[in-house]
């Protein structure tokens, strides 16, 4: 967990091995698991169980934390992705406290490749509210009106994080490399920059800032996020 050197004191974020390490942060996965990528930030064994130096992430959790704050002074938008039923919460209270976009539910191919198609369906999706609340949906019948109804609903689900997206985000935020390859793999090939959690058991390349941490444990997950809110608001505080 911890390298054989004096302790770290506290960074310009707060940064301090041990609550990173009371949080769980250096829990990684069974060794059978690890990426060979991954062995660089690994302090050593418990249990089968690979432990992350926690040296070693605070330095490019920092790195990260750096990026995000220059996106945020300069009022970029970051897309957060967590779709493991574990983050969902964490990573919507997040986006929201920071007004930016989220994706909590499934990750839709076409996000980011086909966001003219995308951004159509958000705009339809908007069109139906907004009709709703004005009343215009009373001329319609019963049934009609329960199918549209229905037709938002489903729409929200899928949208409801990115419904006041205009354009493609300037970066994007991930709680789990292995999970979200699709969102990375979309953000890639539109050259959006990606900051990802990145357990001992994927590969730290696939991202431009990879936070190597433990990504199942909601308590790791939440102390990284937290770390990123207080970033971005600290930026935008006297906006």
């Amino acid at each position: 967990m911890l390298s054989e050197k004096p302790d770290v004191q506290k960074d310009e974020f707060g940064l301090d091995i041990a609550e990173m390490a009371k949080a769980g942060l250096h829990f990684g996965q069974r060794t059978s698991k690890t990426h060979p990528k991954m062995l660089p930030y690994v302090f050593g064994v418990r249990n089968a169980i690979h432990v992350i130096d926690l040296e070693k992430t605070l330095p490019v959790f920092r790195e990260a934390l750096q990026f995000i704050r220059s996106l945020a002074a300069d009022k970029k938008k970051i897309l957060f992705v967590g779709t493991k039923i574990q983050h969902k919460d964490a990573v919507r209270k997040t986006a929201e406290a920071c007004e930016m976009p989220y994706v909590t539910e499934r990750w839709l191919g076409g996000t980011f490749t086909n966001f003219g198609i995308m951004a159509k369906r958000i705009e339809h999706l908007k069109e139906l509210e907004q009709k709703k609340a004005e009343g215009a949906l009373a001329q319609y019948t019963k049934k009609e009106r329960a199918r549209i109804d229905e037709e938002m609903e489903r729409l929200d689900k899928k949208f409801h994080g990115i419904k006041n997206i205009e354009k493609l985000p300037d970066a994007i935020f991930v709680c789990d490399i292995n999970k979200e390859a699709g969102a990375i793999k979309e953000a890639r090939m539109k050259g959006i920059p990606v900051i990802g959690i990145c357990d001992t058991n994927a590969d730290p390349t696939r991202v431009d800032f990879a936070i190597p941490a433990n990504d199942d444990a909601i308590s790791s997950v939440r102390y990284i996020l937290d770390k990123i809110r207080e970033t971005i608001l600290g930026a935008t505080k006297n906006d």
